[in-house]
């Protein structure tokens, strides 16, 4: 695996801990067997979004629709 600094100057630290990021990432793909579903993120879950319920429109609704009050 080669790693290039594009720009900037990283401290010896940073480049480290950068390193030790996509070292544990590559671990973690390559620890889960071939086929296997990937796990969704939660923010990306449309349950998330269609959880909640939306008000129900009131009697006098459809007056409110276009016209300003």
């Amino acid at each position: 695996m080669n790693i290039k600094v594009v720009r900037g100057n990283p401290t010896p630290e940073e480049l480290a801990a950068a390193l030790a990021v996509v070292r544990a990432r590559a671990a973690a793909e390559a620890a889960t067997p071939p086929g296997a579903p990937t796990p969704r993120d939660s923010w990306s879950d449309p349950a998330r979004i269609a959880a909640r319920h939306l008000p129900q429109p009131g009697p006098v609704s459809w007056s409110r629709t276009y016209w300003p009050a």
